[in-house]
């Protein structure tokens, strides 16, 4: 048996300009984000042939299959069509945050089961190797919209700056700040989950039917993305000026698309900077999800208090990435 952990993330600053019709254009795309100890859980064992079914999968609902074509979830099929397996396949997936909810689940998903899958065909893979390959997953043969941050800072782990070529190349520079102020950042986050989940494809695909109607407010976020890096170093950094400059990216957010925010959102963002927060903004494409805000530890629970209709999640900063964390496999067992 394998079974992978893999992070879900925190994107600070830089979201939407990590779709390849912007940074093919501006050499300065790119974002911040962390992972974070909210994980996705992916566990494969070979499936002795005495069972009923060849293969089972096991997420939400729980599909028994002969054939790869035959899967439902479009992300299992496409990885699992990635290898030949002769031997049966039983794959189980826990979660601790529901999908669609704006911290990258969906490519955590794809990053853990190519992790594990790898694992099981005894197959040694790095990790821009592995990202590369969740990005082709989501992007060619999913044929989903989706930006390319996710499947890198679920897989690389830590707080990082992730910068984009044209040439669809990537690199991750990590964020080095002391152990004391990673510790002061996350004294001032404040994590709510909204109860609206989303399809994040089918929002971001909206957002960029018109690149050039975006582009100034994606060359806005990405100016203020390389304000705020100055901040995320030991000799300057400032969490009031990161909230204040999250601030700003949101509002440049919500020019991206009418749906970005919803009425509801907007008055708890609105409460939360009333309450003392420097700023923050919706995770994720918008429309729902999580919201982070960065506040003064004073005035969390005044906050706490008018957001009281919301969940509150409570976490830590991530440093690994994915991992395996149980290798039991005797190598592949054909009937």
């Amino acid at each position: 048996m394998i079974i992978v952990r893999t992070p879900y993330r925190i994107s600070f600053f830089g979201g939407g300009t990590d779709y390849k019709e912007y940074y093919a254009k501006n050499k300065n795309a790119g974002v911040i984000s962390t992972s974070i100890d909210k994980y996705c859980y992916i566990s494969v064992r070979e499936l002795p042939n005495y069972f009923e079914h060849k293969n089972r999968l096991c997420y939400s609902k729980i599909e028994h299959f002969d054939h790869i074509h035959e899967i439902e979830h479009p992300s299992a099929r496409s990885v699992l069509s990635l290898f030949e397996n002769s031997a049966g396949l039983e794959i189980h997936h826990d979660g601790d945050v529901p999908a669609g909810s704006g911290l990258g689940t969906s490519s955590a998903f794809v990053i853990g089961l190519l992790n594990a899958m790898y694992a099981f065909h005894n197959i040694q893979v790095n990790r821009y190797e592995l990202a590369s390959k969740a990005i082709y997953v989501e992007q060619v043969l999913n044929k989903e919209f989706v930006g390319s941050q996710d499947q890198i800072a679920t897989c690389y782990g830590g707080l990082n700056k992730i910068s984009f070529s044209k040439e669809d190349q990537f690199s991750v520079m990590p964020l080095n700040i002391s152990s004391v102020n990673k510790n002061y950042l996350l004294d001032h986050c404040l994590l709510y989950y909204t109860g609206i989940q989303r399809l994040a494809s089918d929002l971001e695909k909206q957002k960029f039917n018109d690149i050039e109607k975006i582009t100034n407010n994606l060359d806005r976020i990405t100016e203020i993305k390389i304000s705020a890096l100055k901040f995320f170093q030991d000799d300057n950094f400032d969490v009031e000026e990161i909230g204040k400059l999250l601030n700003a990216t949101w509002h440049e957010k919500k020019g991206l698309s009418e749906k970005i925010s919803l009425p509801s959102i907007d008055e708890a963002y609105e409460v939360a900077m009333k309450k003392g927060a420097y700023g923050g903004k919706i995770l994720g494409a918008g429309g729902g999800g999580f919201l982070l805000f960065l506040a003064p530890p004073k005035f969390h629970r005044d906050i706490d208090e008018s957001l009281k209709k919301l969940t509150k999640i409570k976490f830590n900063f991530d440093n690994i990435g994915t991992s395996i964390i149980l290798n039991k496999n005797p190598g592949i067992q054909y009937a």
